[in-house]
């Protein structure tokens, strides 16, 4: 596994309590706003923003697709439509996929120990082929 994010020096392997730290860490504004895990076989999980304003994206090398995270709870902060701007770029989400950062260290030591994801995490697509997340201006619903 290797961690890579704004303004973070890249890590191979790393613990769960330096990735915890490093997510929690994350902020939409200010120095680090954005970090990826990639696997082995190149698949990876990308999350912008930080603290309450957080999306997380997940790409699968097999099938080169590209999915978002959402849930079962609509924010009734951030109406469909919210911007959230972080380092890389803005974008525009749906109601229901803001997360929290104590959900993103959830979804990310899933996959890095190769686990189910927390059961109120679903994902749609999200992207076209060979595209970030920083290049979508915004977010469809599905």
């Amino acid at each position: 596994m290797k961690f890579e994010g704004q303004n973070f020096s890249t890590l191979t392997a790393p613990s769960d309590r330096v990735l915890e730290s490093r997510l929690l860490a994350l902020r939409s504004y200010g120095r680090h706003s954005f970090a990826s895990l990639t696997d082995d076989q190149g698949n990876y999980l990308q999350v912008a923003g930080g603290g309450v304003t957080c999306m997380v994206e997940r790409f699968d090398a097999l099938s080169s697709t590209m999915v978002r995270a959402f849930h079962d709870k609509p924010s009734p902060i951030f109406p469909d439509g919210t911007m959230l701007a972080f380092g890389a770029g803005e974008l525009r989400l749906m109601s229901d996929k803001w997360f929290q950062a104590n959900a993103v260290v959830a979804i990310f030591l899933c996959f890095k120990h190769c686990r189910k994801y927390p059961v109120n995490v679903h994902w749609r697509p999200a992207l076209s082929l060979g595209a970030s997340a920083t290049q979508l201006a915004s977010d469809s619903p599905q």
